[in-house]
Formats: C-alpha cells, sequence, structure tokens
C-alpha cells in the first residue's frame, strides 16, 4: 500500500511539473504522507524533474527537514 502512494505521488509531480507553486504544494504533502526510505527515492526522482525545470529547484527545501 506504500509503495502505490509513493507511484502515486510520482505521477501527481509529474503532472503539476509545470507549475512550481502547485508542485511545492504536492511536494509538501509528499512528505507528510511517504515513509522515509520513500522520501530518499523520491529525492532522487525530484532532482531529475529539476534538470529538466530548473524552476522547481525552489522546492527542494521541503525536503531538506
Amino acid at each position: 500500500m506504500a509503495r502505490a502512494m509513493y507511484e502515486y505521488t510520482k505521477t501527481v509531480l509529474n503532472k503539476v511539473s509545470f507549475d512550481v507553486t502547485l508542485f511545492c504544494k504536492e511536494v509538501q504533502k509528499a512528505v507528510r504522507r511517504l515513509l522515509p526510505h520513500e522520501l530518499e527515492d523520491l529525492k532522487v526522482f525530484i532532482e531529475s524533474l529539476i534538470n529538466q525545470n530548473p524552476e522547481l529547484n525552489q522546492c527542494l527545501i521541503y525536503l531538506k527537514a
């Protein structure tokens, strides 16, 4: 079940990556919902999105906590 939430989060982040504000909100939700080891995987995924959309870089602040 938890892995399904991780996959769902990745899908949502992909879909909202055009809008920095929405993307940041979804990252905040993911931090609350996902397990610690899933957050590590999510960081790698988000970094790959940032390579495509550098403006998303400001959302990394939510993953530092």
